[in-house]
């Protein structure tokens, strides 16, 4: 919450992590929870923040980039969405693209980083959608490739419209400033959570017969 993600501790808590991160390289998101901070491990300091703060809170996730060009950072919306780019090049135009991150959402860099399965879902959609053109296969197929083709400049960095000037994509901005981007990183607060959808009525139901 919000409350959470200003409080001083929380984010003094955060800030070790991250230098702890950068510093010890830890192997994955369970390791980070056994470290030192002088005579405490972190899940003793998680757990005493529960407590203090009266909201329960773990880590969830972190990215180490050993990074070609220069970090360029973003936070958006109160702490609900975090970029980190790797742009080699004018440090202006980097600050620039980690914002255009943040609102155009990409799955990749290129579609050579889009999973198969993304891909395959959105070949499925497009084939059902062409089968019921009632043209002719060959023209199916090639509305098919049309469509994953379409949908692959859309969730792809470099193939989007830039943000501060839709008439050039972010690829042709970065080529007009002498830069390269190498990365980037996306966290949206609560994304991959799957969350409990109940039937309150049922729930209710089950509770009278009790």
């Amino acid at each position: 919450t919000d409350f959470v993600a200003k409080n001083d501790d929380f984010k003094a808590l955060v800030a070790k992590l991250a230098e702890m991160v950068v510093s010890q390289n830890p192997a994955d998101v369970a390791a980070p929870s056994a470290m030192k901070i002088g005579d405490k491990t972190v899940e003793a300091f998680r757990t005493e923040l529960v407590g203090k703060i009266g909201e329960n809170m773990s880590l969830r996730r972190f990215v180490r980039i050993n990074a070609q060009g220069k970090l360029a950072s973003y936070v958006h919306g109160g702490a609900k969405i975090g970029v980190l780019v790797d742009v080699a090049g004018d440090d202006a135009l980097a600050k620039d693209i980690a914002m255009h991150i943040a609102a155009s959402k990409p799955k990749a860099l290129d579609a050579t980083g889009v999973s198969q399965e993304l891909i395959d879902s959105e070949r499925r959609v497009a084939s059902q959608k062409a089968a019921e053109s009632g043209k002719p296969a060959e023209i199916v197929a090639k509305m098919v490739e049309g469509s994953v083709a379409k949908f692959l400049k859309e969730v792809t960095l470099l193939s989007q419209p830039f943000v501060k000037d839709d008439k050039q994509t972010v690829e042709q901005v970065l080529k007009s400033k002498g830069s390269q981007c190498h990365g980037f990183t996306l966290f949206i607060v609560g994304e991959g959570i799957e969350k409990k959808v109940s039937d309150f009525a049922a729930e209710v139901a089950a509770a009278a017969k009790v």
